[in-house]
C-alpha cells in the first residue's frame, strides 16, 4: 500500500463532532426517559431503569468522547494533480481515489455548528458518487475548491 494521504482535517472538527454527538445523546436520553416513564406507569420490571441509564451513559461516553478522537486521527485527505485521495476508518480503512477527470463539481457547505467554528465541509461530486471531506477551515476549503476546479478542467482538457 502506498503512503497515507498527508493532511488531517481541522482539530476543531473534534468539537463539532462532539457537539453533534451530545445533541444525539440528549435526544436518546429523552427517549430513555419516555420509555422508563411508560414502564413506571404500566408497572414494568425495575431493571429496565438501570439498564436504560447504563446504556445511555455508555453511549454518551463512546460517541461524545472516544469516537470523535479515533475518527479524527484516521481521517486524512490529499489533493494531487491527477487525483484526490480520501482515507477514513479504523478497523475497516477505506481509501478512495477520485480521478480529477471524473470530478464534475465541488461544493462547500456550512451548517450553524460548523459556521460557529469557522469550518466548512467540502463535497466532491462525480457522475456516480459524492465524496465529502468534513471540517476544513473555511479558507482552506475555499482554496481547495478552486484548486480542484482548476485541476479538473486541466485534466478534462488533457483527455
Amino acid at each position: 500500500m502506498t503512503s497515507q494521504p498527508k493532511y488531517h482535517i481541522s482539530k476543531k472538527g473534534l468539537t463539532v463532532w462532539r457537539i453533534h454527538a451530545a445533541i444525539e445523546s440528549i435526544v436518546l436520553l429523552l427517549i430513555v426517559i419516555a420509555a422508563c416513564s411508560l414502564t413506571f406507569f404500566f408497572e414494568g420490571p425495575k431493571w429496565i431503569y438501570v439498564m436504560s441509564i447504563v446504556v445511555w451513559i455508555v453511549h454518551a461516553i463512546f460517541w461524545v468522547y472516544l469516537f470523535p478522537n479515533i475518527r479524527w486521527k484516521h481521517w486524512r485527505y490529499e489533493v494531487r494533480e491527477q487525483e484526490i485521495e480520501i482515507q477514513q476508518g479504523l478497523f475497516i480503512v477505506r481509501r478512495t481515489l477520485v480521478p480529477m477527470v471524473r470530478v464534475q463539481h465541488v461544493d462547500t457547505t456550512q451548517g450553524p455548528i460548523l459556521k460557529r467554528y469557522n469550518l466548512s465541509s467540502m463535497s466532491i461530486s462525480t457522475a456516480a458518487t459524492t465524496h465529502t471531506i468534513p471540517a476544513l477551515p473555511i479558507e482552506e476549503a475555499d482554496q481547495l475548491r478552486v484548486r480542484i476546479s482548476v485541476l479538473a478542467r486541466v485534466a478534462e482538457d488533457d483527455v
